[in-house]
């Protein structure tokens, strides 16, 4: 098999697994025109169409889907062959195309970037944050890192970070006009900093204590859709604030912010690092959760 040959067949699986054209350009990291022109002559060259195209949609043929499930699992094996090589390099090497949640991208990805790139200077991290669920296969991703509950059961799922908790919070100048809330019933009469997530819900605020759960109705004249409003709206005495603690932490220590109803505070169970179960892990990636788990700001 020729070297253009090769290329046409990965940009052919590219756009068989996306759906589109411009999204496995993306991947790729080549122009939409490109990849049409590639895949124009991929089927001049087998003299038959591969795709189904609107200006909405692409889909394949049927000789498109016969190609697919015979050159998927050929591509699959030659790229764990090369994969395989990278066992003896003196250093992992390649790209490592990461999705992140907004908040794990700053508590988990931001304090480990210098030390990463210097430990590993031959791996490529791309970082892509997005706030709701992703579909890392169809992304084109090696892994993502979100909290274990919105991860697909299908997904292989790693903590990289410590334990944590929730905690409702508030700054002493809130806590100095407003009685304190001892139970989380209580928190109908605050104000209540609320959280919209990506998918439009509201986050609820959910407290434990010797195995009952509560969720308390709480309301607020603030809601925001941004993970750093709703903790610099705290510190200003705006209302309450639900956040975890490993976030706010040095707020706390330096009496920025006041923990409330901690005998209620729900654990967290800490960040994880998920990826397909069926693909084989690739060393940039095992290079990467090795170094997480081992940064002490982390674990």
């Amino acid at each position: 098999m020729q070297g253009s040959e090769f290329a046409e067949l990965a940009a052919f699986i590219a756009i068989a697994d996306h759906g589109s054209f411009v999204k496995a350009a993306g991947i790729l990291g080549i122009s939409t025109s490109t990849l049409s022109k590639t895949i124009r002559t991929l089927e001049e060259r087998l003299g038959v169409r591969l795709f189904n195209r609107t200006t909405r949609s692409v889909a394949l043929t049927e000789a498109g889907e016969h190609l697919k499930a015979r050159v998927r699992p050929a591509l699959s094996q030659l790229g764990d062959a090369v994969e395989s090589v990278n066992a003896f390099r003196d250093a992992p090497a390649g790209l490592l195309r990461l999705n992140v949640s907004n908040l794990a991208a700053t508590m988990v990805i931001a304090p480990i970037l210098a030390g990463f790139a210097t430990a590993f200077p031959e791996i490529k991290l791309e970082v892509s944050v997005e706030g709701g669920s992703v579909d890392i296969v169809e992304g084109g991703f090696d892994a993502g890192i979100r909290r274990d509950r919105r991860i697909e059961q299908d997904m292989i799922a790693v903590r990289i970070t410590r334990e944590s908790r929730f905690v409702a919070v508030a700054s002493p100048e809130y806590l100095a006009k407003h009685p304190r809330p001892q139970t989380p019933q209580e928190l109908r009469a605050h104000n209540c900093i609320r959280f919209r997530m990506p998918d439009g819900t509201i986050s609820p605020w959910e407290f434990e204590r010797n195995g009952k759960k509560l969720v308390p109705p709480v309301d607020g004249s603030l809601l925001v859709n941004n993970i750093d409003l709703l903790l610099r709206s705290a510190l200003d005495g705006v209302g309450i604030g639900f956040l975890l603690e490993t976030y706010v932490a040095a707020f706390i220590r330096e009496g920025r912010l006041t923990p409330i109803l901690e005998a209620w505070s729900p654990r967290f169970s800490g960040w994880h690092i998920y990826y397909p179960s069926r693909r084989q892990m690739r060393t940039p990636l095992k290079a990467f959760i090795e170094f997480v788990r081992n940064t002490p700001l982390l674990s």
